[in-house]
């Protein structure tokens, strides 16, 4: 999907949220986008990888991937230009624009290789992002679709904080509405269906008493 078809309410929304907090992001998320770290540390890519972050935002998550993996090659999505704008700095920053490519697209409808001239990859990961997107579930499916043979979907996103006190989860859901964000209540049961369609492996954690939830599709190798 090129730049000028993407939904157009949905790319407006996510620039005008992000104009001006994409420069206090990393700052400020550090404190509640919780299981992230752990998500990366579980990519194992494998030497000469290919891995793609859909919703890759100021690019926090794809930096840390690429300082941990570096053999690996990695793409980012993003439906916002105000965020990539922030990414690709950042990338420029730390000399990774040589090992990352990024390309505004929407997550639920992308063409990868027209995107990055790559068909599949060994790793893609969703980290945060299934809880802004319209339409999310078209992600998992698109995500899967774009999987090498063996390789493995990560996602990282809020639970339904169900060991946590209900006061808490008033106030996080509050605040979360602020930036257009809502937790999955199916998020489980759509990823485990996804994954027996595809003949997957699935792995599902909870975090944080609930907190945040964090799960793995695994390929099967063909």
């Amino acid at each position: 999907m090129s730049a000028s078809e993407l939904p157009a309410s949905h790319a407006e929304l996510m620039d005008g949220v992000y104009r001006w907090q994409r420069h206090i992001y990393d700052l400020t998320r550090k404190y509640y986008l919780l299981g992230r770290d752990r998500l990366i540390s579980g990519l194992d890519v494998p030497p000469g990888g290919t891995v793609l972050e859909l919703g890759c935002g100021t690019g926090r998550n794809i930096i840390l991937a690429a300082r941990r993996y570096p053999d690996a090659r990695f793409f980012g999505l993003d439906i916002s230009a105000e965020m990539l704008e922030t990414a690709a700095a950042a990338i420029a920053r730390e000399g990774l624009s040589g090992r990352v490519a990024l390309a505004r697209g929407d997550a639920t409808d992308f063409d990868a290789k027209a995107l990055f001239g790559i068909e599949n990859f060994d790793s893609i990961f969703v980290s945060y992002s299934l809880s802004m997107i319209p339409g999310w579930e078209k992600t998992v499916s698109a995500a899967l679709a774009a999987l090498a043979p063996g390789g493995s979907l990560h996602v990282v996103d809020f639970g339904q904080q169900e060991g946590l006190p209900g006061w808490f989860r008033i106030l996080l859901r509050g605040w979360l509405r602020k930036f257009h964000v809502a937790p999955r209540e199916s998020l489980r049961d759509v990823l485990e269906s996804e994954s027996e369609r595809t003949g997957s492996t699935f792995r599902f954690r909870t975090l944080y008493r609930g907190y945040a939830w964090l799960a793995v599709i695994r390929q099967p190798k063909g």
